[in-house]
């Protein structure tokens, strides 16, 4: 019987395919370039059950319909070979088809099962954090990174996934102890690494989040396009709250925009800089066409809330007005009709205040966001992000010209 890296019996035949499972493991723990690598895998091998199901997550990830419905061959191959699985990679792929259904409290709730019984699966852990943050599962998020340390105290990783989940809850200390202990562990964590700037983000200590990034800047080059540009949209930040809205911008350009312009997290990332470099007085300009062009594929998808509402933002502010009304239609339709609340209760309302703010609408927006404030988590997003929409009450600063 072959074991992955955590110890966990495979269903795979050979070492080349158990080999394969966990590198893939690694590298969505790590934010790598290489996951797709478990692709030619899987179709070499549509016996295995294993290398099916990641194949679909590689796609789920995507966060796309064009994503979902790449993803289904893979589950219906996993589903065929199921037969040859254990019962853990069984649950996995119920977990992955209840997410590709659009269900993610069910994916979710799969996944918390697979991590009862198997507290030491990683890759579980990190796929459930995902759903839980996309969800505002901010104490169970909690609950489950505690139980993976817990269970996995000699990888580093496990001490980067609690160490967010510690900030999630605002236990700032912990999660700076944690958090640095991680990177003590694996400098190349950069979830770890992640996890720390945001203790200094919300401590409101930009010169100790500067120090901090710059200093492991040279770790990120082999991190996926989002983690990559996350990482210098968090250091953006940081000069955003020293006033700096040019060294913010600069960063846009040559760091955050313009790595992989088709994928929704790096287009979350440069719509929400770009919105607050413009708070502190700076015109997009141009940018926000070039945005708008890359959003506006996406306007019918309706998968999660909180990257409508950046979708929302960059057209109203590009000035598109026949994509915005076709998404604000599409998700005041689809809120009607969810099964969860929240579509109908925060996001429909919240589109209206984004819009109405990106259209300088400033007391529309306040009237629109403020009652919301206090749930708005629940429609994703982490304590970073969220301070966004916090921002949105207030009128920003005249706009200039930027270079």
């Amino acid at each position: 019987m072959h074991h992955d890296r955590f110890g966990l019996a495979l269903s795979a035949d050979t070492e080349a395919t158990a080999a394969a499972v966990s590198d893939f493991a690694f590298e969505v723990l790590s934010h790598g370039q290489r996951a797709a690598a478990i692709l030619p895998l899987a179709e070499a091998e549509p016996g295995a059950p294993l290398p099916q199901a990641l194949a679909a997550a590689l796609y789920l990830f995507l966060q796309t319909a064009e994503g979902v419905q790449r993803a289904r061959p893979w589950l219906v191959r996993a589903q065929a070979a199921a037969r040859h699985a254990n019962e853990r990679e069984r649950l996995l792929l119920a977990a992955l088809e209840a997410w590709a259904d659009g269900r993610p409290a069910l994916a979710l709730q799969r996944h918390l099962e697979l991590a009862r019984q198997w507290p030491r699966d990683l890759l579980n852990a990190k796929l459930a954090q995902v759903h839980q943050l996309n969800l505002g599962e901010r104490a169970g998020m909690l609950a489950l990174s505690s139980a993976t340390l817990r269970a996995a105290p000699e990888v580093g990783q496990a001490w980067g996934l609690h160490a967010f989940a510690l900030e999630q809850n605002g236990a700032l200390a912990d999660a700076l102890l944690i958090g640095e202990r991680a990177v003590a562990l694996d400098r190349h964590d950069p979830w770890a690494q992640h996890a720390v700037a945001h203790v200094h983000e919300a401590r409101g200590d930009a010169a100790a989040g500067i120090a901090w990034l710059e200093a492991l800047a040279p770790t990120w080059e082999r991190c996926s396009s989002f983690m990559l540009t996350h990482q210098w949209w968090h250091l953006a930040l940081f000069h955003l709250a020293r006033g700096d809205a040019a060294a913010a911008l600069a960063l846009w350009d040559a760091r955050v925009w313009g790595v992989r312009k088709t994928y929704v997290q790096d287009q979350v990332n440069a719509v929400s800089l770009l919105a607050r470099i413009e708070a502190l007085g700076l015109d997009g300009g141009a940018r926000w066409h070039d945005l708008a062009a890359h959003v506006r594929p996406r306007i019918h998808d309706r998968l999660n809330a909180f990257l409508d509402l950046h979708f929302a933002y960059a057209l109203a502010r590009a000035g598109d007005e026949a994509a915005l009304t076709e998404l604000l239609s599409g998700l005041a339709q689809h809120a009607a009709r969810a099964d969860t609340p929240a579509w109908r209760e925060l996001a429909w309302p919240a589109a209206r205040g984004v819009v109405a703010y990106a259209q300088q609408r400033w007391q529309e927006a306040r009237r629109e966001l403020q009652p919301l404030m206090a749930r708005l988590h629940l429609l994703g997003g982490s304590t970073a992000q969220q301070r966004w929409f916090g921002q949105m009450l207030n009128a920003p600063r005249p706009r200039a010209e930027a270079a």
